[in-house]
């Protein structure tokens, strides 16, 4: 039973953070119905403009708290991975918007590598260490039971605000409204007032804060980062938002922790049953393989795709 609580807690904390940028994936296409490979560095690059603001305060001796050093590394994160997914959507994707769908999806595969490439030239390839800004504290759930570090506890605080900030800007303000409206016929919604290049550019932006955040939490929680570390949490969680139902808030939601469960539960016990032949260091064909029993049960995911209200 230990085994299995610890199990359950570490895969909430990984589908939380699986959730945050699955959000970001889902919202572009049920906007523009593009999926933004360039996603996942997006959240290196979060996670990077943190590390940079976090030891630039330790290297001019600073004495701050940890966790006001830590807002001033995630506000900074936001606004740099908010400017730089802007960028992106105007100069990269706005062009090719009434292309065939294959330019713009080469297109975001580019905009991966041109980021991976960018960012091993200014920051060097070798894996940095993050900052401990956080007390490595601790929680016992019960008398030598499982265990939560203060840190992890921080992750899942944070993505259950956000997440209901997100669903409580898209489902009750104007914003949210005119994400729909575009989500459901972008000519329509012009001529009621509504400006679509407006809100694609608005919808990328907050999806790039919602990757920035995540970054900052998969840096904090395994306390390493490196300029391609953004691929493969991008390609689970592009799996996670494909599981839940592309183009839907809550399935985004859903797939991510799901997936995270089950990434977290088949690495703890699938070693031991195959004698050690499978164990955490196959974790990733987990995703892989959730990713073709939906695609292949359930193509829409398991809440569906939403056509009408999709953002």
């Amino acid at each position: 039973m230990d085994t299995f609580v610890q199990q359950i807690i570490n895969g909430l904390v990984l589908g939380s953070m699986y959730a945050l940028v699955a959000l970001g994936y889902t919202m572009v296409y049920g906007i523009i119905s593009l999926i933004n490979f360039a996603h996942g560095e997006v959240l290196m690059v979060g996670a990077m403009v943190s590390w940079t603001v976090a030891t630039a305060f330790q290297d001019a001796g600073i004495a701050a708290p940890g966790w006001v050093i830590l807002l001033i590394s995630m506000v900074a994160a936001i606004i740099v991975c908010s400017a730089l997914n802007y960028t992106i959507e105007k100069v990269a994707y706005r062009p090719l918007r009434n292309a065939p769908r294959l330019a713009p999806l080469i297109t975001a595969m580019g905009m991966s590598l041109l980021l991976q490439t960018l960012a091993m030239i200014i920051w060097k390839p070798n894996p940095k260490p993050y900052p401990q800004l956080i007390p490595a504290e601790i929680f016992f759930l019960w008398e030598d039971g499982p265990v939560i570090t203060l840190t992890q506890v921080l992750i899942l605080v944070t993505t259950a605000v956000v997440l209901a900030g997100l669903l409580y800007l898209v489902n009750k303000t104007k914003l949210g409204r005119a994400m729909r409206a575009t989500a459901e016929n972008p000519r329509v919604a012009g001529l009621m007032g509504v400006r679509p290049d407006h809100i694609i550019s608005a919808t990328f932006i907050i999806g790039a804060a919602l990757a920035a955040i995540a970054g900052i939490m998969w840096a904090a929680n395994y306390g390493t980062l490196q300029h391609s570390m953004g691929f493969m949490p991008g390609l689970k969680a592009f799996t996670a938002a494909v599981f839940g139902g592309i183009g839907n808030l809550t399935g985004a939601m859903v797939g991510g922790v799901l997936l995270g469960l089950i990434e977290a539960i088949g690495a703890g016990y699938l070693g031991d049953l195959t004698g050690g032949l499978f164990g955490s260091h196959y974790v990733e064909i987990f995703a892989f393989l959730v990713l073709i029993l939906v695609l292949t049960l359930r193509p829409s995911g398991l809440m569906g795709e939403r056509v009408a209200d999709r953002a």
